[in-house]
């Protein structure tokens, strides 16, 4: 079979070498880095440079999720009929068998908006305390397609369980992913730009939960609790008392009243034992529990691994104490919806806001946040559209306006570290002791800064050098 790999990253790449490593005729196109580029070249592979339209030998595409639907090449594509279908999907279909020839090892997946990194590494921990040979893959970092196809020293599937995030843009790239639980955690107005309006968005979420033995969301968040509503298996998560086939929270405790025997529910774990703070983690951690319950681990595992769970790098992590002041990094905060979850973790907030909102409308987080502004730090190329929002609904809020020298391409953006560092600046005059300064900015960072990681190590150097 002659396979296109369309986009070298990571999953691309490592697509390519699996591909390669079964026999396949395999051409790329699109940049790489020349060390990988000369590795897969090496191996076999054929790389073509850009294309707009696939070779005639052509049998299958496996595109990049960055890649939209109406790229040139994916459109001719689909006009000669060929299946385009994402890393995801590819890894799907080459799972090894589990020992002796049995079933290879379930996905237990996490699609939403916001949360879904969080709640898929807390599962690859609840998981891993259940005894299972478990790991998370997939947008959260490691290519699906190395995990599925590694084998242990005797020759077996090297895991017995995979913790799955996808994203949208790799969702719409699949078709047969049957994961034994899928978790559709909230679904909120992000990436209109790529997929052309909120339905679609919406649509490619729900992709996940097609074949799905159990489908898994949060009943707090409307769109998403319909989508699993019309489920043969539903099961849903909320931050009060759970009724029947809800996990939720009953005086201090996570509780499983789907899977459990006992009418009652059962108690997972103490609230005050996760060491990730706020109702949105609370959410990701029930979300977890319902998936792991999937997976038939046992009560005391849940809270085993829900409480020896830390969190990642820039998502609410506190950075320092200056002066009485809390400097929070949440520049995982990429939308609207996630920014709103971190903000109502605190009372008093100088929030730091800007970038890209890729057509996100900022207006009802604005009016339903106004009540803890303590003060407003603009930044990005976005920042007007956030200052509007911020004139009709906190009028009496004060707001700095940092410019940031983004009003063109990546390249021509001068230093994002001093644009940081003008910004804590700026976020200590407004600040007084006992508030927070939240970098939750609602938005893309790379008008400034080359990622989200870059725009919350900046943010960090800024405060250390507060002293």
């Amino acid at each position: 079979m002659t396979v296109l790999v369309a986009g070298l990253g990571i999953s691309g790449a490592a697509a390519a070498r699996v591909l390669l490593g079964r026999g396949d005729d395999v051409v790329l196109t699109d940049a790489a880095e020349p060390a990988v580029l000369a590795e897969l070249v090496a191996a076999g592979a054929r790389w073509l440079g850009p294309l707009t339209a696939p070779p005639e030998d052509v049998d299958l595409v496996v595109t990049s999720p960055g890649w939209r639907p109406d790229h040139p090449l994916l459109r001719a594509a689909a006009d000669r009929g060929l299946e385009v279908i994402g890393e995801p999907e590819l890894a799907w279909r080459l799972r090894v068998p589990g020992p002796d020839g049995g079933a290879p090892a379930p996905w237990y997946a996490v699609t939403g908006t916001n949360g879904k990194t969080t709640t898929v590494t807390m599962l690859e921990s609840v998981l891993q305390a259940g005894g299972l040979r478990a790991v998370a893959a997939g947008n959260v970092g490691r290519p699906l397609v190395e995990v599925v196809t590694a084998r242990d020293a005797d020759g077996r599937a090297a895991y017995d369980a995979i913790a799955v995030e996808l994203s949208s843009f790799q969702l719409h790239w699949s078709s047969s992913i049957a994961p034994a639980g899928a978790c559709v955690l909230n679904v909120a107005d992000d990436h209109v730009d790529w997929h052309g309006s909120f339905d679609a968005y919406r649509d490619a979420k729900a992709q996940l939960l097609r074949l799905a033995g159990v489908a898994v969301a949060d009943a707090g968040n409307p769109v998403a609790a319909s989508l699993v509503a019309r489920h043969r298996h539903p099961v849903t998560v909320t931050l009060g008392e759970p009724e029947p086939g809800q996990l939720g929270v009953r005086a201090g405790a996570l509780v499983d009243r789907a899977f459990s025997a006992s009418p009652a529910g059962e108690v997972l774990v103490e609230t005050d034992a996760l060491q990730v703070r706020g109702p949105h983690n609370t959410v990701n951690a029930l979300a977890a529990a319902a998936l792991a319950r999937v997976a038939g681990v046992d009560a005391a595992a849940i809270g085993a691994g829900l409480s020896r769970f830390r969190g990642g790098a820039h998502r609410n992590v506190l950075v320092g104490t200056v002066n009485g002041v809390d400097f929070v990094d949440d520049s995982k905060a990429t939308n609207p919806h996630a920014a709103g979850a971190s903000l109502a973790a605190y009372p008093r907030v100088v929030w730091i806001a800007g970038g890209l909102l890729k057509g996100a409308d900022v207006d009802p987080l604005v009016a339903a946040v106004a009540p803890r502004l303590a003060g407003v730090v603009l930044l990005g190329r976005d920042r007007e559209q956030l200052a509007r929002s911020l004139a009709r609904h906190a009028p009496s809020v004060p707001r700095t306006v940092v410019p940031s020298g983004d009003d063109g391409g990546v390249a021509d953006v001068t230093d994002g570290d001093r644009v940081m560092r003008e910004v804590v600046a700026a976020a200590v005059r407004l600040a007084r002791p006992g508030d927070t300064v939240l970098l939750a900015p609602a938005a893309a960072s790379m008008d400034v800064f080359t990622d989200y990681a870059h725009r919350g190590r900046a943010f960090a150097d800024a405060v250390r050098a507060l002293g």
